[in-house]
């Protein structure tokens, strides 16, 4: 029987398997009952890469579906890449990556099963995107030091779940030698010597990592940090605040708003986003105001 409460829509669910180490593939399931029980008609796409997330995406858009991926921040980056270009297009968004970080920023549950109530009767609302090059990010792209700690983490055990990113981290650390960052905040130059560069169109990344606790996803602006200098010793004390966004009040880290960021450093550096690689040195990041439509708690 319907549920009357569920909204009238039309969804494309895009599961990425291997997402979450796997974690996609498990819930899938359960997140196909509970849509059933609620009322939702929806059908079920499996992708392959990005590349074909984004063939089913377009597909989503032209039909008039809600697109919903069930994987991680990278998937929904890739398919809000595509729903960016498509007026009136709507994404979803359901936890089965390592980080979920967009979930977080939304409100929605972390539990897959009672996510699902938000694609059946949640609100929409609008999302700004972040933009490099053309390609898209919801969350947060930073380089230096990330750079490292990405890499490492993306091709770490499964086991780690979402603590690969301090996994990267910690890995990351005992080599690592200071770099000198030329950036331009909308048109102002300055530059520093430290760990990294990032903007922010969510709080966190990483699984939970408040990196910018004040961002938020439709003011139409990126808040910027900026990683100075500071002891090996010190950065690991202060990294446990980043859980807890109480690190904003370090000496080292500096926090500005800005419509446009450009960055570059004394040695090349790959710039990650929601996960994966999206530009290198030198790089323009900016951001994409009221880009987009996305489903969040009612």
């Amino acid at each position: 029987m319907r549920n009357l409460s569920a909204v009238d829509r039309d969804v494309a669910l895009l599961c990425n398997p291997s997402a979450g180490g796997g974690r996609a593939a498990r819930v899938l399931p359960v997140v196909q009952d509970e849509l059933r029980m609620l009322g939702v008609a929806f059908h079920t796409d499996t992708t392959r890469d990005l590349d074909h997330a984004r063939a089913l995406a377009q597909s989503a858009a032209a039909a008039g579906e809600a697109a919903v991926t069930l994987g991680g921040d990278g998937l929904a980056g890739c398919v809000a890449g595509v729903l960016r270009d498509v007026p009136g297009a709507l994404l979803g968004v359901l936890p089965g990556g390592r980080g979920n970080d967009l979930v977080r920023a939304l409100g929605i549950p972390l539990d897959a099963r009672a996510a699902c109530a938000v694609i059946a009767a949640g609100n929409e609302r609008a999302l700004d995107v972040g933009d490099v090059g053309g390609r898209t990010f919801v969350g947060i792209a930073s380089l230096g030091f990330d750079s490292d700690a990405n890499r490492i983490a993306n091709a770490a055990p499964r086991r780690f779940g979402s603590l690969v990113y301090v996994y990267g981290a910690l890995r990351t650390l005992a080599s690592w030698q200071p770099a000198t960052f030329a950036v331009r905040v909308d048109g102002e130059p300055r530059s520093f010597s430290g760990y990294s560069v990032a903007a922010a169109n969510t709080p966190g990344y990483g699984g939970g990592m408040l990196l910018a606790p004040t961002a938020e996803l439709a003011d139409g602006r990126l808040d910027v940090v900026l990683i100075a200098e500071l002891p090996k010793h010190r950065f690991l004390r202060v990294l446990p605040k980043i859980f807890k966004g109480t690190h904003v009040g370090e000496p080292a880290y500096s926090m500005v708003r800005a419509r446009e960021l450009h960055v570059d450093a004394d040695r090349p550096f790959v710039l990650y986003a929601d996960g994966d690689p999206i530009g290198e040195t030198p790089v323009t990041i900016r951001i994409v105001p009221d880009a987009l439509r996305v489903l969040a708690p009612a």
